[in-house]
């Protein structure tokens, strides 16, 4: 496997959803095997993210190949909601059929929805409502859960990106269940006695 993910660097995406995933995969400072980064825009001009970011991708959705990735990591963004997004869940697609893992947390589930990936798929979202505006034939595959994993799609909601890193980092078994429960106990739920369970698993 190569140790290299890439993210959508999608105009109006939201900073925190993928924040704790992108720190524990570029730093891997909890599962010791740190991954290459590698933002991809739709373009390469600059995109600016929700929180006033400006972010310059690396690569072009043109340039990118499921064969030199681990993972790709779609975060919610504004454009999703707006009905946009669609080169972005074609770049999921090509991922799912190489048998690459896809990453897809809030607004991205909808985008993913409408491109007819979750139809098959386990999943979830912000809501099961959240997800029915899109028109999509999934909804029975819905599940009420933080993070679902199923055929190599981690999907979250907005309210769940401690829990969107842990089903990501567990699907790449970068680290074991015990380190994972330290690590959700002390970024989710502040449990500062899960700190050193942390460092020591």
């Amino acid at each position: 496997m190569t140790n290299t993910a890439h993210f959508a660097a999608v105009d109006s995406l939201a900073d925190w959803e993928a924040g704790h995933l992108l720190a524990e995969l570029r730093t891997g400072r909890f599962t010791g095997t740190p991954f290459d980064v590698v933002t991809v825009g739709e373009t390469s001009a600059p995109i600016t993210t929700m929180g006033g970011v400006r972010v310059l991708p690396d690569i072009t959705l043109s340039e990118l190949d499921p064969a030199a990735s681990a993972l790709l990591i779609l975060p919610g963004a504004e454009e999703w909601d707006a009905g946009g997004g669609a080169a972005f869940a074609e770049a999921a697609r090509r991922f799912l059929a190489a048998g690459v893992p896809v990453a897809a947390i809030c607004g991205a589930t909808a985008g993913l929805a409408r491109a007819g990936l979750l139809d098959e798929r386990r999943h979830t979202s912000a809501a099961a409502e959240y997800l029915a505006y899109t028109g999509y034939a999934g909804g029975e595959r819905y599940v009420d859960a933080r993070a679902v994993v199923d055929q190599n799609l981690i999907t979250a909601g907005p309210q769940s990106p401690v829990q969107f890193a842990r089903a990501t980092l567990a699907h790449l078994e970068l680290a074991p269940e015990a380190k994972l429960d330290a690590y959700e106990a002390l970024f989710d739920r502040g449990d500062a006695s899960a700190f050193p369970a942390l460092m020591a698993a």
